[in-house]
């Protein structure tokens, strides 16, 4: 929206009204240019929103669902939708002949999808116990947060916290969220206090697996 007196973009929205039609929005403007003080009128067509389909992971569960998007809006990974699931997180765009990319505009999508951010987080916790491996799945909130030397309690091990991995990398160092953390790999300790108890939150526990190197 430039003014046609000076040809500033800067301006200051006096009035907006919007008019629906049979197959577009359009949005009437009175608007006020920061450089002149001239006032002008601006319209801004676009086409009606349109259901798009959704499929949501939440862990193993899948949900498929449609969402109502601007057909010119584009999309891209890493971007939040709110469906009527609650608030989901792109994590792949799926175009006609099941090609995958990471952005697009909205109507070259055939499929949109997404994990939820409604549910708890989880993630894997691995205990080093010297040739075989503590392997357990955990649930907690999403916001809770582990660091790199926490001392943790899970079932019946004590252990220090050596490597972070999340969704982007590993780490030796700082702290990372529940929502972004993969797996915590902890190596066992010979004292009895720790920083917080995993135990409750353990949703899964496997048998005692040979160390992969």
């Amino acid at each position: 929206m430039v003014c046609p007196v000076c040809g500033s973009d800067e301006a200051v929205i006096l009035k907006n009204k919007l008019i629906k039609g049979k197959n577009k929005e359009i949005r009437e403007f009175l608007l006020k240019c920061d450089e002149c003080g001239s006032v002008y009128n601006e319209r801004i067509s676009q086409d009606n929103p349109k259901p798009f389909r959704l499929i949501i992971s939440e862990h193993e569960d899948t949900h498929k669902i449609f969402i109502d998007l601007f057909p010119d809006e584009q999309l891209v990974v890493g971007d939040f939708l709110m469906s009527e699931l609650g608030k989901v997180k792109i994590t792949s765009l799926e175009l006609e002949g099941e090609k995958r990319v990471k952005k697009a505009i909205a109507r070259d999508v055939k499929t949109i999808w997404a994990s939820s951010e409604e549910i708890p987080a989880r993630f894997g916790v691995s205990i080093d116990l010297h040739g075989k491996v503590a392997s357990f799945k955990c649930e907690t909130e999403r916001d809770f947060k582990i660091a790199v030397d926490d001392i943790l309690k899970i079932d019946k091990y004590v252990a220090r916290v050596h490597v972070i991995k999340t969704e982007e990398r590993k780490t030796t160092k700082g702290y990372a969220k529940a929502k972004v953390i993969k797996r915590v790999y902890a190596k066992p300790v010979k004292f009895n206090h720790f920083d917080y108890d995993l135990t409750k939150y353990i949703v899964q526990a496997k048998p005692l697996n040979k160390h992969k190197s």
